[in-house]
């Protein structure tokens, strides 16, 4: 590990690079640079900033299909001005420019689309134009999409009870809670998000699902679903949002159950296919064949661009509708932000969470997808802009990358109404 360098004491977006580092290079690779899924490394840092570009080699992916359209054009404008946009970080005195931050981010990619063109577009690390990487927690707002348009159809009842449409969660603390809850993450489990407490519930149930190894003479639940029968009650149902991957992963059975098709299967038919995308996505699996809902999503950057693109424009793409525009205009609406408080971000004040959506409520109506180390769709529908970005930071939670990436997104929606 070369000395660290930047203010919090880790090492740089340079010094961790993982080609300048040599991670998987080699044949085979000496040991110090050598990522394996049975290390249990693949997600830790700097690790992570080769492996997130590179899932397909370290666990099961099951295939999104692109479908047989054509591929939706991204025109190119590109802009010189953007590197030099200045914002300064929220709880700092020091201003810093779009091109610095992209290192500050550890950024894997970054993608910036204004009124439906590629106005600034570069890369970094492992990752490369064709080449997925993993969105985590936005795989979230795919899957409140696909919920949110059966809500709108009527085949989804938002106020029936979990229970009612999975029987084998009934016994859970899902059974009672109804749809809404689920959608709008305002249940009330007994499970911990603590990506620093490694006793956290989310470790067990990534190793259930096989995203880390199980130890020896594990006897813990077997796949996502066994998992989720295991999770208790903490308290009543629709008190205030709390932020639980298990949310999605409980909402995908109820998706399954209802249409007799697999998250992966109904992504594809109601979403990917219809984009104009470039490539296939992915998603991972764990033993049983069950996609990970609460974050296994893989895409090629430019591919989340264009599914930005199509929230922004009210559920259109280049062939015709995705969903409702009603569909998004209720999640651009918002639920309750005095319910949001409960959540403890200090960095998002004044904002909701709705259909598996992060919602600013500020004066341009920003709203976004997100996911640990950096993932991010961000939406600005007053400057007519759309930021798709990937990245591999060594913190994981976004409370401590958001004082950095929030100000210089709206920065940059401030120059392009100014700069058009």
């Amino acid at each position: 590990m070369t000395t660290p360098t930047t203010e919090t004491g880790h090492p740089s977006a340079k010094e961790t690079d993982p080609v300048r580092m040599g991670w998987m290079h080699g044949c085979p690779p000496p040991p110090e640079r050598m990522v394996r899924f049975a290390d249990g490394n693949m997600l830790a840092f700097p690790q992570n900033r080769w492996s997130l570009s590179n899932m397909g080699q370290l666990v099961p992916l099951k295939t999104i299909g692109r479908g047989t359209a054509g591929v939706a054009a991204l025109p190119r404008h590109d802009r010189s001005d953007l590197d030099a946009v200045r914002f300064t970080p929220i709880g700092s005195a020091t201003a810093m420019d779009w091109a610095e931050a992209f290192d500050a981010n550890y950024t894997d990619g970054i993608v910036v689309l204004h009124r439906g063109r590629i106005v600034h577009e570069r890369y970094g690390g492992a990752l490369a134009a064709h080449k997925l990487h993993l969105a985590f927690s936005m795989t979230k707002s795919f899957v409140g999409l696909l919920a949110a348009a059966m809500v709108h159809d009527g085949s989804l009842n938002p106020q029936a009870l979990v229970g009612h449409y999975v029987p084998e969660l009934k016994g859970s603390a899902f059974g009672d809670a109804n749809i809404r809850q689920l959608l709008d993450m305002t249940t009330a489990l007994q499970y911990s998000e603590t990506y620093t407490d490694p006793q956290a519930e989310i470790w067990q149930h990534a190793r259930a699902g096989l995203l880390l190894p199980q130890p020896v003479g594990y006897s813990g639940p077997q796949g996502f679903r066994e998992y989720l029968r295991t999770v208790g009650k903490q308290g009543q149902h629709g008190q205030g949002f709390m932020y639980k991957t298990v949310n999605t992963d409980a909402l995908a059975w109820v998706l399954h159950r209802v249409t007799g098709q697999s998250l992966g299967a109904l992504i594809e038919e109601r979403i990917w296919s219809r984009l104009g995308a470039e490539h296939d996505a992915a998603i991972t699996v764990d033993g049983e064949g069950t996609e990970f809902a609460g974050g296994g999503l893989n895409t090629c950057l430019r591919d989340l661009t264009r599914f930005g693109e199509m929230i922004r424009l009210g559920g259109q793409a280049f062939a015709g509708a995705v969903v409702p525009s009603a569909v998004v205009e209720r999640i651009r609406e918002g639920a309750s932000t005095q319910d949001f408080k409960m959540g403890g971000y200090a960095t998002l004040p004044g904002w909701s969470y709705r259909d598996m959506w992060w919602i600013s409520h500020n004066a341009h109506g920003a709203f976004m997808a997100r996911g640990v180390h950096g993932q991010a769709v961000y939406i600005d529908p007053l400057a007519e802009m759309v930021i798709a970005r990937y990245a591999s930071h060594h913190i994981a939670g976004n409370m401590g990358i958001d004082p950095q990436s929030l100000p210089a997104y709206h920065a940059l929606a401030l120059h392009l109404l100014r700069n058009p």
